[in-house]
């Protein structure tokens, strides 16, 4: 197929170049900042750079909005589209009637919506298999949603139809996963850092802490440590040492620690 994005960011880059090795063309590239479209049409082979939202000459069958989810609207209102074209964004909140409601107030010709959501957390540089990469499909019109799949399948063995609120309450479940417990991670960097102790120690725990999580059919059982054996002695002394050094983490371990004190007395 030939594809356009709109957007230069960490998704734009990964998309871009595993659909080229799956032999698409990448027609264009938009992005407000032009050294970062620059950057990434440089790294594909036939790519144009797009200096404005007037895409009314593009050839691209699909071209992708791979920005904020506040970015969105804005881009709606501006952007000119070839009569025909399916357009989708890749978030996952934004549901598909508000963007097709989008299209309808501000595009001069009928195109086709859909939402073409990759779940996962992508950075520049960074390495990823991309057949394992979960993909949420959804279009109003049958037709599209299976080209849609067609394109998602080309990269990837992980493919869903899933409709808007099955997306959000999965994207609310991402945060906890990813977001959450990345910032659980920076706090046990920052903690051992300001001790002058060395993050590595802690990389073999939170490998194996991730793989019996995964190998579980609920992560409930893999669960261990002080407040799920219900050792209070142990908690109040990590209390006593996080009140004399930041009233955040002090916060979030009282929290934590009363959740999954609560959750097991429950069960």
């Amino acid at each position: 197929m030939k594809i356009s994005f709109v957007g230069s960011g960490n998704v734009a880059w990964h998309l871009a170049q595993a659909f080229e090795d799956a032999g698409h063309w990448i027609c264009e590239v938009y992005s407000r900042d032009t050294q970062k479209a620059r950057q990434l049409a440089s790294s594909l082979y036939d790519t144009n750079i797009q200096p404005d939202l007037n895409f009314s000459e593009s050839e691209a069958n699909v071209i992708i909005i791979a920005v904020s989810d506040d970015a969105i609207e804005s881009i709606i209102q501006r952007i000119v589209l070839p009569e025909g074209v399916i357009l989708v964004h890749t978030s996952g909140t934004r549901s598909l009637a508000e963007f097709q409601n989008l299209i309808e107030i501000y595009s001069d010709v009928y195109v086709h919506t859909g939402v073409f959501y990759p779940l996962q957390t992508f950075t520049k540089g960074i390495e990823m298999d991309y057949k394992s990469l979960p993909f949420c499909i959804e279009s109003k019109n049958e037709l599209i949603e299976n080209k849609l799949i067609l394109l998602a399948q080309s990269i990837s063995d992980n493919v869903s139809r899933m409709d808007s609120d099955e997306r959000f309450i999965l994207h609310v479940a991402a945060v906890f996963a990813s977001n959450f417990t990345n910032y659980l991670l920076t706090i046990s960097h920052d903690m051992l850092d300001r001790e002058q102790l060395d993050f590595e120690l802690l990389k073999p725990l939170i490998q194996t802490t991730i793989e019996k999580a995964l190998v579980s059919n609920n992560p409930a059982v893999a669960q261990t440590g002080p407040a799920r054996r219900g050792d209070w002695k142990t908690t109040g002394r990590h209390l006593e040492y996080l009140q004399e050094t930041d009233e955040d983490w002090t916060e979030i371990y009282r929290l934590m620690t009363d959740k999954i004190r609560n959750f097991y007395i429950s069960k």
